[in-house]
Protein backbone atom coordinates (compact mmCIF):
# COMPACT_ATOMS: atom_id res chain seq x y z
CA UNK A 1 0.00 0.00 0.00
CA UNK A 2 0.67 3.87 -0.38
CA UNK A 3 0.67 5.92 2.74
CA UNK A 4 0.99 9.55 3.06
CA UNK A 5 2.59 11.28 6.23
CA UNK A 6 1.57 15.15 6.70
CA UNK A 7 4.83 16.55 8.91
CA UNK A 8 7.98 15.43 9.17
CA UNK A 9 9.47 16.61 12.32
CA UNK A 10 10.92 14.15 15.31
CA UNK A 11 8.05 11.80 15.47
CA UNK A 12 6.70 12.21 11.66
CA UNK A 13 10.53 11.46 10.39
CA UNK A 14 10.03 8.12 13.07
CA UNK A 15 7.26 7.07 11.40
CA UNK A 16 8.41 7.32 8.15
CA UNK A 17 11.34 5.07 9.17
CA UNK A 18 8.85 2.36 10.38
CA UNK A 19 6.92 2.99 7.83
CA UNK A 20 9.59 2.51 5.22
CA UNK A 21 10.77 -1.41 6.72
CA UNK A 22 6.94 -2.45 6.89
CA UNK A 23 6.43 -5.25 4.59
CA UNK A 24 2.81 -4.29 3.59
CA UNK A 25 3.80 -0.49 2.61
CA UNK A 26 5.16 -0.33 -0.39
CA UNK A 27 5.91 3.41 -0.85
CA UNK A 28 5.53 6.52 0.81
CA UNK A 29 4.31 10.02 0.06
CA UNK A 30 5.60 13.21 2.01
CA UNK A 31 4.76 16.51 2.39
CA UNK A 32 5.97 19.31 5.37
CA UNK A 33 5.38 22.71 5.33
CA UNK A 34 9.52 22.67 5.72
CA UNK A 35 10.59 21.80 2.52
CA UNK A 36 13.61 20.60 3.57
CA UNK A 37 12.03 18.19 6.35
CA UNK A 38 10.39 16.72 3.83
CA UNK A 39 12.97 16.45 1.16
CA UNK A 40 15.92 14.83 3.98
CA UNK A 41 13.53 12.23 4.83
CA UNK A 42 12.27 11.51 1.32
CA UNK A 43 15.89 11.09 0.15
CA UNK A 44 16.53 8.75 3.19
CA UNK A 45 13.04 6.33 2.69
CA UNK A 46 13.26 6.66 -1.27
CA UNK A 47 10.02 8.21 -0.95
CA UNK A 48 7.88 11.19 -3.28
CA UNK A 49 7.33 14.30 -1.85
CA UNK A 50 5.00 17.20 -2.71
CA UNK A 51 4.11 20.71 -1.50
CA UNK A 52 0.48 20.57 0.28
CA UNK A 53 -1.77 18.21 1.80
CA UNK A 54 -4.71 18.65 -0.80
CA UNK A 55 -1.25 17.15 -3.33
CA UNK A 56 -0.84 14.46 -1.00
CA UNK A 57 -4.40 13.19 -1.13
CA UNK A 58 -4.48 14.01 -4.56
CA UNK A 59 -1.32 10.96 -5.09
CA UNK A 60 -3.06 8.21 -4.82
CA UNK A 61 -2.35 6.99 -1.44
CA UNK A 62 -4.53 4.42 1.13
CA UNK A 63 -3.76 5.86 4.08
CA UNK A 64 -2.34 8.65 5.43
CA UNK A 65 -0.41 9.41 8.95
CA UNK A 66 -1.05 13.00 10.49
CA UNK A 67 2.26 14.12 12.44
CA UNK A 68 1.83 17.91 11.81
CA UNK A 69 1.24 20.51 14.63
CA UNK A 70 -1.61 20.24 16.84
CA UNK A 71 -3.41 22.80 15.51
CA UNK A 72 -3.52 20.90 11.85
CA UNK A 73 -5.06 18.07 13.35
CA UNK A 74 -8.97 19.16 12.96
CA UNK A 75 -7.83 20.22 9.30
CA UNK A 76 -5.98 17.26 8.11
CA UNK A 77 -8.56 14.62 9.55
CA UNK A 78 -11.05 16.03 7.82
CA UNK A 79 -9.50 16.56 4.65
CA UNK A 80 -8.65 12.62 4.82
CA UNK A 81 -12.14 11.80 5.65
CA UNK A 82 -13.70 13.70 2.78
CA UNK A 83 -11.49 11.93 0.35
CA UNK A 84 -12.27 8.70 1.63
CA UNK A 85 -8.86 7.94 2.93
CA UNK A 86 -8.21 6.22 6.29
CA UNK A 87 -6.28 8.53 8.77
CA UNK A 88 -3.99 8.03 11.58
CA UNK A 89 -3.56 11.10 13.36
CA UNK A 90 -1.15 11.43 16.42
CA UNK A 91 -2.60 12.57 19.73
CA UNK A 92 -4.50 14.72 20.61
CA UNK A 93 -7.60 14.95 18.08
CA UNK A 94 -7.38 18.73 18.71
CA UNK A 95 -6.08 21.60 20.97
CA UNK A 96 -9.09 22.23 22.63
CA UNK A 97 -12.15 19.45 23.59
CA UNK A 98 -14.50 21.75 21.83
CA UNK A 99 -12.91 21.35 18.50
CA UNK A 100 -11.79 17.63 19.24
CA UNK A 101 -15.79 17.51 19.78
CA UNK A 102 -17.20 19.47 16.28
CA UNK A 103 -14.36 16.99 14.42
CA UNK A 104 -15.66 13.87 16.22
CA UNK A 105 -19.69 15.53 14.72
CA UNK A 106 -17.96 15.93 11.62
CA UNK A 107 -16.42 12.42 10.67
CA UNK A 108 -19.21 10.29 12.03
CA UNK A 109 -21.43 8.25 9.49
CA UNK A 110 -18.62 8.66 7.66
CA UNK A 111 -17.81 5.14 7.07
CA UNK A 112 -13.87 6.13 6.90
CA UNK A 113 -11.69 4.63 9.75
CA UNK A 114 -9.25 6.74 12.20
CA UNK A 115 -6.87 5.64 14.46
CA UNK A 116 -5.19 8.21 16.95
CA UNK A 117 -2.11 7.19 17.93
CA UNK A 118 -1.46 6.10 21.69
CA UNK A 119 0.86 3.96 21.14
CA UNK A 120 1.17 2.28 24.69
CA UNK A 121 -1.94 0.03 23.67
CA UNK A 122 0.76 -1.99 21.56
CA UNK A 123 3.56 -1.98 24.04
CA UNK A 124 3.58 -6.10 25.04
CA UNK A 125 3.52 -5.60 28.56
CA UNK A 126 0.05 -3.43 29.05
CA UNK A 127 -1.12 -5.59 25.80
CA UNK A 128 -0.32 -8.20 28.91
CA UNK A 129 -1.82 -6.48 31.66
CA UNK A 130 -4.81 -5.90 29.74
CA UNK A 131 -5.66 -9.58 28.95
CA UNK A 132 -4.72 -10.62 32.57
CA UNK A 133 -7.48 -8.05 33.57
CA UNK A 134 -10.17 -9.78 31.17
CA UNK A 135 -9.48 -13.04 32.07
CA UNK A 136 -10.17 -12.14 35.90
CA UNK A 137 -6.76 -13.48 37.23
CA UNK A 138 -6.66 -10.55 39.47
CA UNK A 139 -9.94 -10.84 40.59
CA UNK A 140 -11.52 -7.71 41.45
CA UNK A 141 -9.68 -4.43 41.12
CA UNK A 142 -8.50 -2.11 44.00
CA UNK A 143 -5.85 0.02 42.99
CA UNK A 144 -4.10 0.75 39.81
CA UNK A 145 -0.88 3.14 39.71
CA UNK A 146 0.31 4.52 36.54
CA UNK A 147 3.53 6.61 36.16
CA UNK A 148 5.29 8.61 33.53
CA UNK A 149 8.45 10.55 34.43
CA UNK A 150 10.47 12.14 31.54
CA UNK A 151 14.31 12.67 31.91
CA UNK A 152 14.00 16.47 31.03
CA UNK A 153 11.37 19.32 30.31
CA UNK A 154 10.57 19.61 26.88
CA UNK A 155 10.98 23.77 25.19
CA UNK A 156 9.34 26.35 26.32
CA UNK A 157 7.75 26.72 23.45
CA UNK A 158 6.42 23.56 23.57
CA UNK A 159 5.15 23.68 27.12
CA UNK A 160 3.47 27.52 25.77
CA UNK A 161 1.56 25.56 23.16
CA UNK A 162 0.89 22.15 25.13
CA UNK A 163 -2.08 23.00 27.06
CA UNK A 164 -0.69 21.50 30.16
CA UNK A 165 1.39 18.67 32.32
CA UNK A 166 -1.70 16.67 31.88
CA UNK A 167 -3.14 17.11 28.24
CA UNK A 168 0.21 16.04 26.79
CA UNK A 169 2.00 13.97 29.20
CA UNK A 170 -0.92 12.58 31.57
CA UNK A 171 -3.06 11.48 28.78
CA UNK A 172 -1.10 8.63 28.24
CA UNK A 173 -2.01 7.48 31.66
CA UNK A 174 -5.29 8.07 31.21
CA UNK A 175 -5.63 6.47 28.10
CA UNK A 176 -4.29 3.14 29.41
CA UNK A 177 -6.00 3.05 32.37
CA UNK A 178 -9.37 3.07 30.72
CA UNK A 179 -8.08 0.36 28.26
CA UNK A 180 -6.54 -1.90 30.72
CA UNK A 181 -9.13 -1.84 33.52
CA UNK A 182 -12.05 -1.51 30.87
CA UNK A 183 -13.34 1.14 33.28
CA UNK A 184 -14.35 4.86 33.02
CA UNK A 185 -12.89 7.48 35.01
CA UNK A 186 -15.92 9.27 37.35
CA UNK A 187 -13.83 11.88 39.39
CA UNK A 188 -10.10 13.12 39.73
CA UNK A 189 -8.43 15.05 42.44
CA UNK A 190 -4.98 16.64 41.02
CA UNK A 191 -2.26 18.59 42.63
CA UNK A 192 0.89 19.79 41.27
CA UNK A 193 4.11 21.70 42.13
CA UNK A 194 7.11 23.81 40.31
CA UNK A 195 10.78 22.99 41.43
CA UNK A 196 12.16 23.16 38.61
CA UNK A 197 12.29 25.10 35.26
CA UNK A 198 11.21 28.19 35.72
CA UNK A 199 9.02 28.80 32.07
CA UNK A 200 6.96 25.94 33.52
CA UNK A 201 5.69 28.02 35.90
CA UNK A 202 5.69 31.03 34.39
CA UNK A 203 3.20 29.26 31.46
CA UNK A 204 0.67 28.53 34.09
CA UNK A 205 1.65 24.75 34.64
CA UNK A 206 2.99 22.49 36.61
CA UNK A 207 6.23 20.20 36.33
CA UNK A 208 5.19 17.88 38.95
CA UNK A 209 2.14 16.22 39.70
CA UNK A 210 -0.50 13.55 40.67
CA UNK A 211 -4.07 12.76 40.18
CA UNK A 212 -5.97 10.16 41.76
CA UNK A 213 -8.86 8.42 39.69
CA UNK A 214 -12.26 7.19 40.94
CA UNK A 215 -13.15 4.98 38.54
CA UNK A 216 -16.96 3.61 37.65
CA UNK A 217 -16.47 -0.05 39.93
CA UNK A 218 -14.63 2.50 42.68
CA UNK A 219 -11.22 1.32 41.77
CA UNK A 220 -8.50 3.96 42.63
CA UNK A 221 -6.07 4.93 40.10
CA UNK A 222 -3.21 7.04 41.18
CA UNK A 223 -1.11 8.88 38.26
CA UNK A 224 2.42 10.53 38.55
CA UNK A 225 4.06 12.59 36.52
CA UNK A 226 7.23 14.79 35.85
CA UNK A 227 8.91 16.47 33.78
CA UNK A 228 11.89 16.25 36.07
CA UNK A 229 13.46 12.42 36.38
CA UNK A 230 17.11 12.40 36.26
CA UNK A 231 17.72 8.81 36.13
CA UNK A 232 15.56 8.27 32.50
CA UNK A 233 12.39 8.45 31.14
CA UNK A 234 10.18 5.94 33.66
CA UNK A 235 6.72 4.29 32.50
CA UNK A 236 5.47 1.64 34.35
CA UNK A 237 2.17 0.65 35.72
CA UNK A 238 1.09 -1.60 38.38
CA UNK A 239 -2.69 -3.29 38.67
CA UNK A 240 -3.76 -4.59 42.01
CA UNK A 241 -6.95 -6.94 43.07
CA UNK A 242 -7.63 -8.92 45.43
CA UNK A 243 -6.06 -12.40 44.25
CA UNK A 244 -2.81 -10.88 42.34
CA UNK A 245 -0.96 -7.88 41.60
CA UNK A 246 0.86 -7.03 38.23
CA UNK A 247 3.38 -4.67 36.94
CA UNK A 248 4.21 -3.23 33.61
CA UNK A 249 7.51 -1.81 33.37
CA UNK A 250 9.73 -4.06 35.81
CA UNK A 251 12.53 -4.61 33.23
CA UNK A 252 16.46 -4.06 33.20
CA UNK A 253 16.11 -0.96 31.75
CA UNK A 254 13.87 0.59 33.96
CA UNK A 255 15.44 3.90 35.08
CA UNK A 256 15.07 3.36 39.16
CA UNK A 257 17.74 2.39 41.57
CA UNK A 258 17.73 0.04 43.90
CA UNK A 259 19.34 0.45 47.17
CA UNK A 260 18.28 -2.77 49.12
CA UNK A 261 21.66 -5.16 50.15
CA UNK A 262 22.69 -7.82 47.72
CA UNK A 263 19.90 -6.55 44.85
CA UNK A 264 21.18 -6.11 41.11
CA UNK A 265 18.09 -5.41 39.67
CA UNK A 266 17.32 -3.53 37.32
CA UNK A 267 20.72 -4.53 35.67
CA UNK A 268 20.33 -2.34 32.35
CA UNK A 269 21.67 0.90 31.35
CA UNK A 270 17.85 3.01 32.05
CA UNK A 271 15.47 4.48 28.80
CA UNK A 272 16.36 7.68 28.52
CA UNK A 273 14.05 8.87 25.38
CA UNK A 274 10.23 7.22 24.74
CA UNK A 275 11.15 6.20 21.43
CA UNK A 276 13.85 3.75 22.67
CA UNK A 277 10.94 2.87 25.27
CA UNK A 278 8.63 2.70 22.78
CA UNK A 279 9.94 1.32 19.59
CA UNK A 280 8.52 -2.23 19.69
CA UNK A 281 5.12 -0.30 20.20
CA UNK A 282 5.19 1.89 17.41
CA UNK A 283 6.27 -0.08 14.79
CA UNK A 284 3.39 -2.80 16.14
CA UNK A 285 0.45 0.20 16.48
CA UNK A 286 1.66 1.18 12.47
CA UNK A 287 1.23 -2.45 11.83
CA UNK A 288 -2.01 -2.01 13.31
CA UNK A 289 -2.85 0.74 11.00
CA UNK A 290 -2.07 -0.94 7.47
CA UNK A 291 -4.40 -3.48 8.92
CA UNK A 292 -7.30 -0.71 9.09
CA UNK A 293 -6.52 0.76 5.79
CA UNK A 294 -6.34 -2.71 4.38
CA UNK A 295 -9.95 -3.24 6.38
CA UNK A 296 -8.49 -6.38 8.29
CA UNK A 297 -9.52 -4.55 11.34
CA UNK A 298 -11.62 -1.94 13.19
CA UNK A 299 -9.62 1.29 14.24
CA UNK A 300 -7.86 0.06 17.55
CA UNK A 301 -7.76 3.80 19.43
CA UNK A 302 -10.87 5.83 17.79
CA UNK A 303 -11.71 9.55 18.36
CA UNK A 304 -14.16 8.24 20.93
CA UNK A 305 -11.38 6.99 22.99
CA UNK A 306 -9.11 9.93 22.66
CA UNK A 307 -12.05 12.58 23.67
CA UNK A 308 -12.75 10.23 26.81
CA UNK A 309 -8.91 10.55 27.68
CA UNK A 310 -8.58 14.46 27.16
CA UNK A 311 -11.84 14.83 29.15
CA UNK A 312 -9.67 13.53 32.08
CA UNK A 313 -7.20 15.82 31.45
CA UNK A 314 -9.59 18.76 31.41
CA UNK A 315 -10.74 17.46 34.51
CA UNK A 316 -7.12 17.63 36.62
CA UNK A 317 -6.32 20.47 35.15
CA UNK A 318 -9.31 22.37 36.50
CA UNK A 319 -9.12 19.86 40.26
CA UNK A 320 -4.90 21.95 40.00
CA UNK A 321 -6.38 25.37 39.55
CA UNK A 322 -9.22 25.08 41.52
CA UNK A 323 -7.54 22.82 44.65
CA UNK A 324 -10.50 20.57 44.31
CA UNK A 325 -12.06 17.02 43.28
CA UNK A 326 -13.58 17.32 39.31
CA UNK A 327 -16.61 15.09 38.15
CA UNK A 328 -15.98 13.93 34.36
CA UNK A 329 -19.36 15.13 33.91
CA UNK A 330 -18.92 18.59 35.39
CA UNK A 331 -16.16 19.37 32.33
CA UNK A 332 -18.28 17.11 29.77
CA UNK A 333 -20.95 19.46 30.71
CA UNK A 334 -23.39 17.21 31.32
Amino acid sequence: MRIGILGLGRIGAFHAETLSGLDAVDSLVLTDPFADAAKAAAEKFDAEVVDSPEALLAAGVDGIVVAAATDAHPALILAGVEAGVPVFCEKPVAKTMAEGVDVLKAVQGSGVPIQIGYNRRFDAGFVAARAAVQAGELGTLHTVRSTTLDPAPPPAAYVAASGGIFRDCSVHDFDIIRWVTGREVTEVYAVGGNRGADYIKDAGDADTTGAVLTLDDGTIAVVSNSRHNGRGYDVRMEVHGFTDSIAVGLEDKLPLRSVEPGVTFPAGTPHDFFMDRFTAAYRAELTAFTEVVAGTRPSPCTIEDALEAGWIADACTLSLHEHRPVTISEVRGG
